[in-house]
């Protein structure tokens, strides 16, 4: 079957996910993604039958909501989709900002769709106070809701009865993960998260980043981090310290969204931390990408 996306939230692992994918064990007991957004991994990993269970976590209540909902309600949450999708039109120039304004009071999950499939380039920001800030593209209108209930179904038939979700931070929703199980994470990098290019409701610290990862390893657990990386010359930061003793990958990411946004044509080129164990394996028949 070809991979469903419902949510096209930029930053995802969406592209990466069958590079990515060549590096997780098969057999688990459990995949965890504590940072979901999307959960591309997620959704590429059940496609793989990876694991018989599935653990998507996020600390922004509002998104878990809503990959509940797609799993577990996908005809109600598309519909209500349709519904906001269709009260937008050419003369109201100002829906978008009502929507927004609306989920920033009462953090409606389906709100937030809405939200991610119209802004500009699917590229999420908040503002200082949490609240979600980016524009309405005028180039186009969003997913349209026919797909969107296709790929809603889609995630449905992958993930009804085989996930657990969880809002909280990455450390306390990870804690019950043993040997056996995978862990996947793709936490903000550094400069996206603060500042004025805010891309994420809430900032993990890099010193708290290591000594996550350092329990991890003392608990034996099995896991892939993407983190850090360039965009042409400009480097999200340094490599994580080798006393964590995890292998490095480099991964070609294609052209920058964010470059090119800034009228530039930059490559983007990622880093994937594995722990020791974790070997690329070849003879994976990758699922079809869904258009």
């Amino acid at each position: 079957m070809s991979v469903p996306h419902p949510i096209p939230y930029q930053g995802s692992k969406r592209k990466l996910a069958p590079a990515i994918d060549q590096y997780v064990p098969e057999g688990i007991g459990t995949f965890y993604e504590p940072f979901a957004g999307s959960a591309a991994m997620t959704i590429y990993a059940a496609c793989h039958r990876r694991a018989s269970r599935f653990v998507i976590a996020d600390s922004l209540a509002p998104m878990v909501n809503l990959l509940q909902a797609i799993v577990e309600d996908p005809e109600g949450t598309a519909t209500r989709y349709g519904e906001i999708w269709r009260g937008q039109s050419a003369e109201d120039a100002q829906y978008f900002y009502r929507v927004r304004d609306r989920f920033n009071e009462h953090k409606n999950p389906v709100d937030l769709l809405y939200l991610i499939c119209r802004c500009v380039k699917n590229s999420v920001r908040f503002n200082g106070s949490g609240g979600f800030s980016q524009s309405v593209d005028k180039r186009r209108l969003g997913m349209r809701p026919e797909k969107m209930r296709q790929a809603m179904l889609g995630v449905h038939v992958l993930l009804n009865g085989r996930a657990l979700f969880r809002v909280g931070d990455w450390m306390e929703t990870t804690k019950d993960a043993g040997v056996g199980d995978f862990i996947y994470m793709d936490p903000p990098y550094l400069g996206t998260s603060v500042g004025s290019d805010r891309r994420y409701h809430q900032q993990i610290t890099r010193e708290d980043l290591i000594a996550g990862l350092e329990s991890m390893r003392k608990r034996n657990l099995a896991f892939a981090l993407s983190y850090d990386g360039m965009t042409g010359n400009r480097s999200y930061g340094p490599r994580l310290p080798e006393s964590l003793g995890l292998a490095q990958i480099m991964l070609n990411a294609g052209i920058s969204t964010q470059s090119t946004l800034a009228g530039k044509r930059e490559e983007t080129v990622e880093s994937l931390y594995l722990t020791p164990g974790l070997a690329a394996v070849t003879s994976q028949q990758p699922c079809e990408e869904a258009a």
